[in-house]
């Protein structure tokens, strides 16, 4: 069964489960023992903390080993902002960073800090020109992703860090989807990563911190890793991980794989909306992770397509909130303002198949096609939709707007009186589902009112106007939920 979720977990590196069984067996005592096993182990520790060092770019004494990816995350925030209290409070962060740093964030302001969140444009990439703007003298850390976990876009960590450096501001870097395909570029003070990302085992994290950044571990300490991950190291698993990155590091196979791994994504990024209609790819084009691609499908649930392609052998993820029970979409994919619905985030790990990837694109339009007839759309998915069946619940004409004048709503003089849908309650992809069908009843320049509740629509109605060539008017308040107005162009 072909495996196309690499970026939440890659499967163990061959090297990884060779130094892992070895190790269970030379590994198991404690390495800050002066006896013979004791001395064994913390010669395998000092090995690994080397070859982990060598990998990341920086010195084997400024590399720490932590529980998880989360935790190396966590600690390295808390850390650097305890470190700097007295230059200021301010943390800068993207739009489109990992939970694990807007979760670090939320409980720095909930203890009295502040956080600024830098916008990204619609490829999921920062301006370096808004870092500079950003920064002021009361800033105490910048967090940016080397690439982005979801829509794999690379974000311009060398710019930022020249940056961050001018304006003696410490940038930490979460590298944990980049660091299997290479060390991240750029003078950045900290950097995190995930062992599970690159091939390593489960529960092992790493936090590397260059020397010169002020850094105070917070929470309780031991003399274990420097005192900034407390507790009993699992050694084996760290030997496992290291040595996976080594292997990864040691010659042009890495590179070679890349490669083949881009032309793999770029067969799929290019063929998918040729194969299936109504489909958005989402990410940078160029600036992006070898392997990793997202798309979405208008008129799909998420949920049940992911299900589909389980059945038919694929494994997948997605950042729709169609697959969740809070009703939001991903916080990337929201950030970025693309559509949401039928997200499918393929990420393709080491030696994958080409012809696994030739099977995916054969099966994949069927599977679409499928969930867009069981929801009552045709398999054109297009304005030919029939005004009939699938729920679309369309009223009489009724004004557009309520409240004209107000900033960012369509004002009541200027729109013709429309039709309402009444989508409350329903979830992504069925709001847009109706608006496609009510369009059709519209007259052209004549206007549709979707009222929905479904964060998703916040998103997905604007990308299907884009989509589908009408004007998208705005959005404005309603009793319940939002109300988003569409007028038809032809």
């Amino acid at each position: 069964m072909p495996y196309f979720d690499a970026a939440s977990a890659a499967p163990l590196h061959p090297v990884a489960r060779e130094a892992l069984l070895a190790s269970l067996d030379e590994g198991w005592a404690d390495p800050a023992r002066l006896y013979r096993e004791g001395r064994r182990a913390r010669l395998l520790l000092d090995a690994a903390r080397e070859a982990a060092a060598e990998a990341v770019g920086c010195r084997p004494d400024e590399v720490v080993f932590t529980p998880s990816g989360t935790q190396a995350v966590h600690s390295g925030v808390s850390g650097a902002l305890a470190a700097r209290r007295r230059v200021g409070r301010r943390l800068l962060h993207s739009a489109v960073e990992h939970s694990s740093v807007l979760h670090a964030a939320e409980v720095h302001a909930a203890a009295g800090g502040s956080r600024t969140e830098l916008a990204v444009d619609r490829t999921g990439r920062v301006a370096a020109g808004d870092v500079a703007a950003a920064l002021s003298p009361d800033t105490a850390l910048v967090c940016l992703q080397s690439a982005n976990h979801e829509v794999g876009t690379e974000q311009p960590v060398g710019e930022v860090a020249a940056l961050c450096q001018e304006a003696g501001v410490p940038l930490l870097v979460d590298a944990a989807q980049s660091l299997p395909w290479g060390p991240v570029p750029g003078g950045w003070s900290l950097l995190a990563a995930s062992a599970h990302k690159w091939g390593g085992p489960p529960g092992v994290g790493l936090l590397a911190v260059r020397k010169g950044t002020r850094f105070a571990p917070q929470g309780p300490r031991d003399e274990r890793e420097a005192g900034r991950s407390p507790g009993f190291e699992n050694l084996p698993a760290i030997v496992a991980a290291a040595a996976s990155l080594r292997a990864l590091r040691a010659g042009p196979e890495t590179a070679a794989e890349a490669a083949r791994l881009r032309e793999l994504v770029d067969r799929i990024r290019t063929r998918v909306p040729e194969l299936v209609p109504d489909v958005e790819v989402a990410g940078h084009p160029v600036h992006r992770l070898p392997h990793l691609v997202t798309f979405s499908c208008l008129y799909v649930d998420g949920e049940a397509l992911l299900h589909e392609l389980d059945r038919a052998g694929f494994s997948v993820s997605s950042g729709s909130s169609c697959t969740s029970s809070t009703l939001t979409p991903s916080h990337v994919l929201r950030a970025m303002g693309v559509l949401s619905e039928g997200n499918v985030r393929v990420s393709l790990p080491y030696g994958t198949d080409g012809a696994e990837v030739e099977r995916f694109l054969e099966v994949l339009p069927g599977v679409v096609r499928s969930v867009r007839e069981r929801l009552g759309v045709p398999a054109a998915g297009r304005e030919t939709v029939a005004a009939t069946g699938g729920g679309g619940q369309a009223t009489a004409p009724a004004a557009a707007a309520e409240k004209p004048g107000e900033p960012g709503e369509p004002a009541a003089s200027a729109e013709p009186a429309g039709l309402v849908v009444d989508s409350l309650g329903k979830r992504c992809p069925l709001p847009v589902i109706e608006l496609a069908k009510a369009i059709l009843e519209a007259p052209v320049g004549g206007t549709v009112t979707v009222l929905a509740d479904d964060e998703a629509a916040r998103l997905d109605i604007p990308a299907w106007c884009a989509m589908r060539e009408q004007e998208y008017v705005g959005e404005r308040p309603a009793e319940r939920g939002a109300a988003y107005v569409v007028r038809r162009r032809a």
